[in-house]
């Protein structure tokens, strides 16, 4: 856990660019119906033969809750809790979604390894959403689910109170200025994030860009309704439940830094 006057002397840099946002902050009654600029760009990547079978074979088709190529239509996709109503853990089951998993290898090593709880994964690129699908049917995973599509837009659609944990692990950091309006965590993102956790909730978050850091420590310090777990102006540590990947732990061999920040629903 580190202090944040500590780590990071430029911090005062980025202030005014967070107080603008804070600013900005909307009502969470008010999030369901304002246009949020993206904070992804779908690239076009290889699949492979694994991935492509996932989302085609019959087989793995329970695991994709909509249609993984495309456009990621999300009509209809409400209630995420009613996705496990048949499954052996049910609808009521402790809840997380993992907003961008990419490839979905942590994402499936948390689902393995927390077979009580229920997980749903978005994401928009079509070879992760296959390899992901993939490897939850060689495991036999009854508590996974995967959603094709933009998080903003299925957030906003679903059930206040209704998640016990957000994930967003790695988002892309956007480092030019002009693009800042696209970080995910934002005061106007946080919040319809915020809307739809339970009260006691978490929302979890981890980044390898310093800067990154930073604005999101200063923007969720400042949130109302969310309460830092390691206290304000803390990161803490990376929770055993988050699996390191190869390239974070490569990324800390060779000197590089990586935050974390939890935030509990008041």
């Amino acid at each position: 856990m580190s202090q944040h006057s500590d780590i990071n002397p430029s911090v005062d840099a980025i202030q005014s660019d967070v107080e603008q946002r804070r600013d900005d902050q909307i009502s969470a009654d008010d999030s369901k119906h304002i246009r949020i600029v993206n904070t992804f760009m779908k690239r076009r990547t290889h699949m492979n033969k694994n991935a492509e079978l996932a989302l085609t074979a019959p087989e793995f088709a329970h695991y994709l809750v909509n249609n993984s190529f495309g456009d990621g239509n999300l009509d209809g996709i409400n209630d995420l809790r009613a996705l496990f109503a048949d499954s052996p853990n049910g609808s009521d089951a402790p809840l997380t979604l993992e907003i961008g998993f990419g490839l979905g290898d942590s994402f499936i090593e948390m689902a393995a390894a927390e077979p009580s709880r229920n997980f749903v994964g978005i994401e928009v690129h079509e070879p992760g959403i296959g390899k992901c699908a993939y490897m939850a049917g060689t495991q036999a995973l009854t508590n996974v689910k995967i959603i094709n599509g933009d998080a903003i837009q299925l957030l906003k659609q679903l059930p206040e109170n209704h998640i016990d944990r957000i994930q967003l692990y790695f988002p892309d950091p956007w480092q030019k200025k002009r693009h800042y309006k696209r970080r995910f965590v934002s005061p106007e993102r946080m919040a319809i994030v915020t809307r739809s956790l339970k009260q006691g909730g978490w929302f979890h978050t981890a980044t390898d860009w310093e800067h990154y850091a930073f604005w999101m420590l200063e923007v969720l310090d400042g949130f109302a309704g969310l309460s830092n777990q390691a206290g304000a102006g803390n990161f803490t540590d990376r929770p055993d439940f988050r699996p390191m990947t190869k390239f974070e732990r490569r990324g800390l061999e060779r000197g590089h830094g990586v935050w974390d920040l939890i935030y509990i629903k008041d």
